[in-house]
């Protein structure tokens, strides 16, 4: 219910039940259906697409075939093979075949993938949230300095940063583990068994500070000794303790906060973390039910502060510079301080010249706070849902595909809204289940085999999806075109279904192919709305050919035989080589085969199909399918036929190319 007990007994007070509670506005956030993205709405389009086509061409096929064979049933079957045909069978094998292989390709570099989806995703991303803490940091710190408020080394103030960290249960963190260890390491002896923790109020994003109570074993005193963020801490302090000892009773003046909040940007200017210590005495007799329903961390003592190096990653930079040169912008989502965050960000090569800081998104306007997320690189002081609005409004305002990197608590609400949530394996348990991708190294040169991924990914379920589109289209407008001016059947539904069963087979290949020089180097974002210009434009090429390929039997070898079964026939191989070479002219912008050629599997997948579509017709299993043998000569017109159709359909690539920038 997000409260940690560990031993002991209690009182609790129920202010809250239910979906009134804080813990239930984090959780009721969590795991809600994502609205549909643009490979969700482009898979949809296709499907859409081609039942439209069906809804046209069958019905037409249908009736054609009838009024010239008076057979109606077989014009069905004929009718229904077809709808058979242009239905992309194989898509879900493809598109999932291509999302296994990344996952597996992945997890060889130490990343789980929860969600395969999230490879797709990883290719499309253009922008990157980090928090700072881990990853650009190696989340190890080291104690620097512990000082009073005139900046003189202080063990007063070790002494009560050592029992809060000593004492504290919840939540225990690096900070905690260097003020021990620089304790232990340096000789101090503060004699933690002469004191008894008596309660503890454990950290929150909104206070940003840890408070236990103590009391002294043999001495009539008891302590609210309180560590966390400099400002929170100061804020709710009231007196400060001189270096000598002495307690000055007097209010904090204005000018000694503002020397305070100074001494500490100094340091963090220096990339120096930052946290301040205070106390509050109480006398033993005071009634702790009482003082909890007022306000325990209130007219505190300020001692002084304690300084952390967390040093940057050497790997950080160049990571960062191998994202960027992919398109991949960083955007820096902290709880931190700003200067701290700026110093860390210069380090490792992050732009630092628009930042902002929670408090100043608070006083924005919607239009105005849009603005500065798209602007801003550096987010500091931010809570768990002012991240959660960031990537939300890059995504639906900025049109960004947007990942997370994050840890913590505090950053499971922005992994789960996130295209892409990203956890690593030392991370809380909520973060983890809301992340899609799990690093067993915080590393971020991890992401970026990811990304490649991702866009190889992509760019070969494009192929599949786009050679779809443009096969189904073609095939179904030469169906129609043969079936309605001619009169006739081309291909007899037991020839279309071993033609597309034959076909079909050869696409298992295309996840094993390779992607052109350059195409990881971009963010690949779908868009959708191209598909129909793509399948028009490379759909009626392939059309023209095909219907070529007819004036060619009709003219050179009789009017006679194109009602044959040479005509069948020769459409069957024709068809069959003409949808398998397809494959070569989408998969690449440059000319096929002699300047980029596919990978080995897609060839030798290419070689077999060609091989069983020319040999079939001469075996018994083409007799028994009404197939004959074809003279040497058509062998001959489809190498012509072939050489057209690549030459013509360079041009009109790089047509297409020119006018809307983009192939794949």
């Amino acid at each position: 219910m997000g409260t940690s007990v560990v031993s002991g007994i209690g009182t609790g007070l129920v202010i809250s039940t239910g979906s009134n509670t804080y813990i239930r506005t984090i959780l009721s956030k969590l795991g809600k259906v994502q609205p549909p993205d643009a490979f969700d709405k482009g898979v949809q389009f296709i499907s859409y697409t081609l039942i439209c086509i069906m809804l046209v061409a069958v019905p037409v096929l249908i009736l054609s075939t009838y009024l010239v064979s008076k057979n109606l049933s077989e014009s069905i079957i004929f009718g229904i093979c077809v709808a058979v045909v242009l239905t992309p069978q194989m898509l879900p094998l493809i598109v999932n075949t291509n999302l296994a292989r990344g996952a597996v390709a992945m997890a060889r570099n130490r990343c789980i993938v929860k969600s395969i989806s999230a490879i797709q995703h990883m290719g499309a991303m253009d922008i990157l949230c980090i928090d700072k803490t881990g990853t650009l940091t190696m989340d190890r710190f080291i104690m620097v300095h512990h000082l009073d408020i005139w900046g003189f080394p202080s063990e007063t103030v070790l002494k009560f940063a050592f029992l809060n960290s000593y004492f504290k249960t919840a939540l225990k963190g690096p900070v905690d583990d260097a003020i021990l260890a620089h304790t232990y390491t340096n000789g101090y002896r503060f004699h933690a068994s002469a004191w008894r923790k008596l309660d503890e109020f454990p950290f929150d994003f909104t206070r940003r500070r840890i408070s236990v109570v103590i009391e002294a074993i043999d001495m009539d005193v008891r302590y609210v000794v309180t560590k966390g963020a400099f400002e929170e801490v100061l804020g709710v302090s009231a007196y400060m303790e001189c270096a000598n000892g002495r307690v000055i009773t007097s209010t904090l003046t204005i000018d000694e906060r503002l020397r305070l909040l100074q001494m500490s940007e100094e340091m963090n200017n220096d990339g120096l973390v930052v946290l301040a210590v205070a106390i509050r005495k109480i006398p033993k007799a005071t009634d702790m039910l009482l003082l909890k329903n007022t306000s325990i961390e209130s007219d505190m003592t300020f001692l002084g502060l304690i300084s952390f190096f967390d040093p940057p990653k050497d790997s950080a930079k160049y990571a960062l510079y191998q994202l960027a040169e992919r398109g991949i912008s960083p955007k820096i989502l902290t709880g931190d301080s700003l200067s701290l965050t700026i110093k860390v960000c210069k380090e490792v090569g992050i732009a630092t010249t628009h930042t902002t800081t929670g408090a100043d998104l608070d006083v924005l306007d919607e239009t105005e706070f849009h603005a500065t997320v798209n602007r801003a690189t550096i987010f500091a002081r931010l809570t768990p849902t002012q991240k959660l609005h960031v990537v939300q409004s890059l995504q639906k305002h900025g049109n960004h595909v947007v990942g997370f990197l994050g840890d913590g608590i505090n950053d499971s609400l922005a992994l789960d809204a996130a295209n892409v949530g990203i956890s690593v394996d030392s991370g809380a348990n909520i973060a983890k289940k809301s992340a899609d991708i799990i690093l067993l190294e915080k590393d971020l040169n991890v992401l970026v085999f990811g990304v490649e991924h991702g866009r190889l990914t992509y760019g070969n379920t494009m192929k599949y999806i786009k050679l779809s589109l443009v096969a189904n289209f073609s095939s179904a407008m030469s169906l129609l075109v043969v079936t309605i001016c001619m009169q006739i059947e081309p291909l007899s539904p037991r020839q279309l279904l071993t033609q597309n069963f034959i076909y079909s087979l050869g696409q298992i290949a295309i996840p094993w192919d390779k992607m052109g020089d350059g195409y990881t180097k971009t963010p690949q974002i779908w868009s959708w709305k191209e598909l129909p210009i793509f399948m028009l434009w490379n759909g009626s090429i392939c059309s023209i050919f095909d219907i070529s390929m007819f004036i060619f039997v009709r003219l050179y070898y009789g009017v006679g035989n194109v009602a044959s079964s040479f005509f069948k026939t020769a459409w069957f191989v024709e068809s069959l080589v003409m949808q398998t070479l397809i494959i070569h002219m989408i998969r690449t912008t440059k000319i096929s085969f002699l300047q980029d050629m596919s990978a080995w599997p897609v060839s030798v997948s290419t070689l077999i199909v060609i091989a069983v579509a020319v040999v079939i017709p001469y075996t018994l299993l083409g007799q028994m399918m009404g197939l004959t043998q074809l003279p040497v000569s058509y062998f001959g017109f489809l190498l012509v036929l072939f050489v057209g159709y690549f030459s013509f359909g360079q041009v009109a690539k790089r047509i297409y190319i020119k006018v809307h920038g983009r192939w794949l």
